[in-house]
């Protein structure tokens, strides 16, 4: 017995995010698991950006940005971005602290400044 397809293309959703969920408290045995969880993520929907839901993580501390290090190294050696949501404000402090860059959901992306508008002045009117 066949199976037919149907006609065209598969449809798939290229701008919808994989999303890991990073719950605390954060331990160094649950670290090693949760970069094997990303693995399989990325493995299961081959998405390009993945979004770790870090609201749940409970008060951040050094074991956290360990986690978040691993985390950030296994999507880069995977050729995926990375994406913080909801991460505590104290979390996204200490990040900036020791030097971890992390894009930010909701958060525009880091482009160069607008060129200077200049306004045009009417002949006779003394420049500024």
């Amino acid at each position: 017995m066949s199976c037919a397809h149907p006609p065209g293309l598969p449809f798939v959703d290229a701008m919808t995010p994989a999303v890991l969920v990073l719950a605390g408290p954060v331990t160094r045995d649950r670290v090693a698991g949760l970069c094997e969880d990303l693995r399989t993520l990325l493995e299961a929907t081959g998405a390009g950006v993945v979004v770790c839901d870090a609201g749940g993580l409970g008060p951040p501390g050094l074991g956290t940005v360990d986690l978040l290090a691993r985390l950030q190294l296994t999507a880069r050696r995977a050729g995926v971005r990375l994406r913080l949501r909801d991460p505590d404000p104290a979390l996204h402090a200490l990040l900036d602290l020791v030097g971890l860059r992390f894009e930010m959901e909701g958060q525009p992306e880091q482009r160069e400044p607008p060129l200077r508008v200049e306004e045009e002045v009417e002949p006779g009117e003394p420049a500024l």
